[in-house]
């Protein structure tokens, strides 16, 4: 057996397995999952009209953990809390006023960019490939930006959008993709250790 069929994945397979464990795991999941992005909401570089958050690198790993149908289910359930008015989004924001807002394109995003990557991760785009994950992180970077700045020029035209939604995010998208890609490398070769 060579090291390509030892280290690549089975069709369906996210790293943590969460679709083959019971309901109320998956459930705690996704609780956890909205923790977490509830928390790099909070990590913040105020900028106007989006601020630079780590949502996006934690919107792209859970779909890559989570795998495609609960990475979506997670990050829609964080976006139903901050519809419900929770403090879950960037500086302690939460309401229905943040869909229709400057950054509304970009929370619609999410759910998609999640179920993206965790599709290509799925498809074997995951730690044992780094190339190949860094480029799932760099598509669901990518696809957030381009629905986010179309919202956007919607409100204040399309080259503000451009420079005020896409230019200042291009080097943390680079760099979020690069950190999620090395996470998703640590995860395989734990896996790969457990079994």
């Amino acid at each position: 057996m060579n090291d390509l069929t030892q280290t690549a994945p089975r069709p369906g397979f996210a790293p943590l397995d969460l679709g083959a464990r019971p309901l109320t795991v998956q459930f705690a999941a996704v609780l956890l999952g909205t923790l977490v992005l509830a928390i790099s909401s909070q990590i913040s570089v105020p900028m106007v009209p989006v601020p630079v958050t780590m949502q996006t690198l934690a919107v792209t790993l859970i779909g890559a953990l989570y795998g495609w149908r609960l990475g979506a289910i997670t990050i829609t359930a964080w976006l139903f809390e901050a519809a419900l008015g929770l403090p879950v989004l960037a500086n302690g924001n939460g309401s229905l006023l943040s869909f229709v807002g400057p950054t509304a394109g970009y929370l619609f995003a999410f759910p998609i960019v999640g179920a993206m990557v965790g599709w290509l991760v799925e498809r074997g785009w995951s730690g044992s490939r780094p190339v190949l994950a860094f480029a799932a992180m760099l598509a669901g970077n990518a696809l957030c930006l381009v629905v986010g700045a179309l919202w956007l020029s919607i409100l204040i035209g399309p080259e503000k959008a451009f420079l005020a939604g896409v230019v200042p995010f291009l080097l943390g998208g680079v760099l979020k993709s690069a950190l999620g890609a090395a996470i998703l490398m640590a995860f395989g070769r734990l896996r790969q250790r457990t079994q």
